[in-house]
C-alpha cells in the first residue's frame, strides 16, 4: 500500500526555516536560537531506545544532555487479546494508532501472527502525529487520517466530520491511557475495541541518582513527552519536597496532557510548544532559554 502523502508531514521539513538536518531520526529543528540552550544541561525522561532522536537534536544546539529514562516501553504480560484481534482484523473500519511504540508492537505480533505482513485492504488507518504516521509509513501502510493537533481530542474532532455511526473502531494503545478517546468515539455511535499492544512501566531503581542530579544543580530544564513520564519521575521522588527539588529547574512538556500532569503533581510548567513532537519541543526549550 502507498501512503497518503496529502496529509502527511515530510520528514525532512519543519513548519520553520533554518534547520538543523537529523535525517536519521526523521526530523529537524531550528538553528535560529541555537545559542538558546548553549550549554546548558537538559534531563531527558523519555525511554531510553527513544531518547536518540531528541538527544541528537539538543547535543546540535550545544546542549548537555543527560538521559534519564523515568519508564520502559515493554510488550504485554500476554499476547492472547492481541491475537485474537489480529484473526478478525477484516471485520474492522479502522485502527487508530496513538504511538510509534503501538505502531511498532502491533506491526511486531502481525508479522509473528501472520505470513502475509499487511493490513487488510478495507481497513482505514489513523495516526495521532506525524512521527505515528512515519513508523506505518516505513511498514508500507497507507495513513487515512491525521488530525490538527496530536492528542486525541483533535481526533475526535476529525472522526465526527468523518460520519462514522455503526462503524467498527480498533484502537490499538497501552495498557495505561486515558479513555477520552474510546468514550468519544462510542458517543459519536462507533463501536470501539481497545487492545493493549505494550506496557509502560517504571524502572525498578535510580531514585537516589535522580535526587542528586537534582540536588547538585547539574539540570536546567527537566523534559517530558508523556504523562508517564511525568508520573514515573514523581513517584521515583516521592519520598522527597518535589517542590523544594525543582526549585530554579525549568519543566518542558510536549503538549497540554503531559503538562495537566505535571501540574497535577505540582509543577510549574515553564515550557509547552505549539506542535506536540519532539523537533516542536526543541524549538521550544531552545527558544525559552534564549529568550531569559
Amino acid at each position: 500500500m502507498k501512503t497518503n502523502n496529502k496529509r502527511l508531514p515530510s520528514p525532512s521539513t519543519s513548519p520553520r526555516g533554518g534547520e538543523v538536518d537529523t535525517s536519521r531520526y526523521g526530523c529537524r529543528t531550528d538553528t535560529r536560537n541555537r545559542g538558546g540552550v548553549r550549554g546548558k544541561k537538559i534531563l531527558i525522561t523519555r525511554a531510553r531506545e527513544q531518547s536518540g532522536g531528541f538527544s541528537t537534536l539538543l547535543k546540535k544546539l550545544g546542549a548537555e544532555v543527560i538521559e534519564f529514562p523515568t519508564i520502559e516501553i515493554v510488550p504485554p504480560l500476554r499476547w492472547k487479546e492481541l491475537d485474537q484481534t489480529i484473526d478478525q482484523l477484516k471485520s474492522y473500519d479502522w485502527l487508530i494508532f496513538t504511538s510509534a511504540n503501538g505502531v511498532n508492537f502491533f506491526w511486531q505480533r502481525l508479522a509473528e501472527r501472520s505470513r502475509v505482513r499487511r493490513l487488510p485492504s478495507t481497513l482505514k488507518v489513523c495516526a495521532i502525529g506525524p512521527a505515528t504516521a512515519r513508523q506505518l509509513k516505513e511498514k508500507k501502510i497507507s495513513v487515512s487520517y491525521i488530525p490538527k493537533e496530536f492528542i486525541a481530542e483533535s481526533i475526535l474532532e476529525g472522526f465526527e466530520k468523518l460520519l462514522i455511526k455503526g462503524e467498527r473502531i480498533l484502537l490499538a494503545r497501552a495498557k495505561k491511557a486515558r479513555d477520552i478517546l474510546p468514550n468519544g468515539l462510542k458517543k459519536l455511535g462507533a463501536k470501539v475495541d481497545v487492545v493493549e499492544v505494550y506496557r509502560t512501566v517504571k524502572p525498578k531503581a535510580g531514585s537516589k541518582r535522580l535526587k542528586n542530579l537534582l540536588t547538585d544543580g547539574r539540570i536546567d530544564v527537566i523534559t517530558f513527552t508523556s504523562s508517564s513520564t511525568v508520573n514515573h519521575f514523581a513517584e521515583l521522588l516521592k519520598k522527597e519536597d518535589l517542590r523544594k527539588l525543582l526549585k530554579g529547574i525549568a519543566i518542558a512538556c510536549i503538549g497540554p496532557v503531559t503538562a495537566r500532569t505535571a501540574k497535577q503533581w505540582g509543577m510549574r510548567v515553564q515550557v509547552q510548544p505549539k506542535q506536540y513532537t519532539i523537533p516542536g519541543l526543541t524549538r521550544a526549550v531552545s527558544q525559552y532559554f534564549a529568550n531569559k
